[in-house]
């Protein structure tokens, strides 16, 4: 099974969570995107929803020389969560990587400046908060993002993504009251593989859908 791209990934997402939220309570629903791949998914999930959307930005911890593999994630100001395995298999101490968590702190505040563009965090206290990206591969940033909102009081705290790798969506279940994945291929390698178009997305776009997606509410608002 691959999806088509991002948006195509949402709208298959966004019909198994209206499902949910006919079946099941989602009290006051809150459609928080993981940047940047996860906007795209989850604008088409809270126009299901019929939900406010905002982002959670967390950063992964990469591993000095090869930032791709993500050893650690971080999210607002909370302490890194860290894949211990990873480390200890690595022969890594969290002290060596303080300068990488704190290079990453600081991106994660830029990207926070910049797409909420001075609009407060909302609010999460006592609501259905989906949690939305564009796959788990090692599952470690959603961890960090989930473990942030689960400190803020939710009423539900529910994942939702496309694909993902077996064992990143059964740890994770730990972390979620629920966890929805579309699709758990057996050999999962990479999110991409999964998608026949993939492009990285940008920081504008990320802006532009969510600006896009605020106007459309307040529209709807009017009439």
């Amino acid at each position: 099974m691959r999806f088509a791209d991002r948006t195509q990934a949402g709208r298959e997402l966004a019909a198994s969570l209206a499902e949910m939220q006919r079946d099941e309570h989602l009290p006051d629903p809150l459609v928080l995107a993981l940047p940047r791949g996860g906007v795209p998914v989850a604008v088409e999930v809270a126009r299901a929803l019929r939900a406010p959307l905002d982002v959670l930005v967390a950063r992964k911890i990469g591993l000095p020389g090869r930032p791709e593999y993500g050893i650690g994630a971080i999210a607002g100001e909370d302490p890194p969560v860290w894949d211990r395995t990873a480390l200890h298999m690595l022969g890594m101490t969290e002290d060596r990587l303080s300068s990488t968590v704190a290079r990453e702190r600081t991106e994660l505040h830029r990207r926070e400046d910049l797409y909420r563009g001075g609009r407060p965090a909302p609010r999460t206290e006592g609501r259905a908060v989906i949690v939305v990206d564009d796959g788990l591969a090692t599952g470690v940033t959603a961890r960090a993002a989930l473990r942030h909102l689960r400190r803020q009081g939710p009423a539900r705290l529910v994942l939702a993504a496309p694909v993902g790798a077996g064992e990143a969506v059964t740890s994770l279940g730990r972390e979620a009251d629920t966890v929805l994945c579309l699709h758990q291929p057996e050999v999962f390698e990479a999110v991409g593989l999964w998608y026949r178009d993939f492009p990285q997305t940008t920081d504008e776009e990320v802006t532009a859908a969510l600006d896009a997606f605020a106007r459309s509410g307040e529209q709807a608002q009017r009439t």
